[in-house]
């Protein structure tokens, strides 16, 4: 949800269908219990004020369904537990606002954590998104490792699966990649040319150092083992009460090394949900000590 979480800025430009616009029906049952049933799903508390963005984002799948009542699409969900639709019904609600280097003061912190380490480096982006953290990350440690990068391993994980299939393809338009340093435009992309003209594609070298997961932070089990060097759960928390925060804080403390890092977003504050991080730096967290 790196957001690889529902856009929130980008998604608001798209919800601009009036209320005398719209074709559906979305009452005030309808949208309480939608939030009841991502809230139960992902862990993600819709506010009052996301009635627009429900509405827009649910109704392609209404579409999808040839259906004009929200009632009728969640009576379905509920008859089956177990249907594709949930998945398609998560994605719909999920943020993914991302970049490369967003929050750039944190590659510099991670590249001389990891620079003098001479066993296996291994770093999760636990909100993954369309993939421009994890190969952010990738691209640090090939900067701070050199040819030890190849050992070096980064493991992407986000619970929107159609985020992540375009992760996995690791291309993107040229306007997000002339942003960064000319340098790193260079070393780390190739860029498009004929019909893939306006698009560069992150090059193979680091492409491998990534492994995508589709990962539910709120599942009872994790499809990954520690130790991480470094964990990067950045601007996801936001989208969780206290009370499911901290349980995932609990979650993360074994997985880091003793000395590990983890990285939170610029609008988030670990210090008073969990006893297991003391704040080290601008939003990077390290182990606290035991007792």
């Amino acid at each position: 949800m790196n957001t690889h979480l529902p856009h929130e800025a980008a998604g608001q430009g798209g919800w601009s269908a009036s209320l005398a616009e719209r074709d559906l029906v979305l009452t005030d049952q309808d949208f309480a219990r939608i939030r009841e049933l991502i809230y139960q799903r992902a862990g993600i508390v819709l506010a009052e004020h996301k009635r627009e963005m429900v509405y827009s984002r649910l109704a392609k799948r209404l579409r999808h369904h040839g259906l004009t009542h929200f009632a009728d699409y969640l009576a379905r969900l509920e008859r089956q537990p177990e249907a594709r639709e949930w998945e398609a019904f998560t994605n719909a609600l999920t943020t993914n606002l991302t970049a490369f280097f967003r929050e750039a003061h944190h590659f510099p912190l991670l590249s001389r954590h990891v620079a003098e380490r001479r066993d296996k480096v291994r770093v999760w982006s636990a909100a993954a998104s369309t993939g421009e953290e994890p190969y952010s990350i990738a691209m640090s440690l090939r900067e701070a490792l050199g040819s030890r990068a190849d050992q070096a391993e980064v493991v992407a994980t986000d619970i929107d699966t159609d985020a992540l299939d375009r992760a996995r393809q690791g291309i993107y338009a040229l306007e997000q990649v002339t942003k960064l340093e000319e340098t790193r435009i260079k070393r780390f992309f190739q860029k498009g040319s004929g019909r893939r003209a306006g698009f560069a594609r992150v090059r193979p070298e680091v492409a491998a150092m990534v492994e995508f997961k589709s990962l539910n932070l709120l599942a009872p089990g994790w499809p990954l083992e520690g130790p991480f060097d470094a964990i990067f759960c950045r601007n996801v928390m936001i989208y969780f009460d206290k009370t499911t925060q901290a349980r995932i804080l609990q979650r993360f403390a074994p997985l880091l090394k003793p000395d590990g890092l983890l990285f939170a977003g610029h609008s988030e504050n670990f210090s008073y949900i969990s006893e297991a991080f003391r704040l080290r730096g601008q939003t990077v967290y390290t182990l606290a000590p035991r007792p």
